[in-house]
């Protein structure tokens, strides 16, 4: 009985070392993912800040020369690309990322 357990034991533990050195691949990929997506965020947030800023300006200048629907649409655009927008949805989407990749890690040196 001991050893039927034993046997099972080990079979387990060979199918484990079998699975990590399946994801060890898919860590690396996400390492590497993880760091460029993170440095290309950084770049599209200052950009997206600096067209935010061109968007509100926009809307001012439509609001004091009487284009309602253009100052609104300019605002809506603003909000898109502000960082509570679509930086937000990417910044989320990266959190993400970076949990898969720990959770990886986690199963990797376990």
């Amino acid at each position: 009985m001991y050893q039927e357990n034993n046997g099972f034991l080990e079979e387990v533990f060979d199918m484990r070392k079998i699975l990590k050195i399946i994801v060890a691949p898919f860590v690396l990929v996400l390492i590497l993912a993880v760091a460029v997506i993170s440095f290309l965020s950084c770049i599209a947030g200052a950009c997206c800040g600096l067209a935010c800023a061109v968007f509100v300006l926009l809307a001012i200048c439509g609001f004091f020369a009487g284009l309602e629907t253009g100052c609104i649409a300019m605002l809506v655009l603003a909000f898109l690309v502000s960082p509570f927008g679509l930086p937000a949805i990417g910044g989320w989407l990266l959190d993400r990322l970076y949990g898969m990749k720990y959770a990886l890690q986690d199963f990797m040196f376990s």
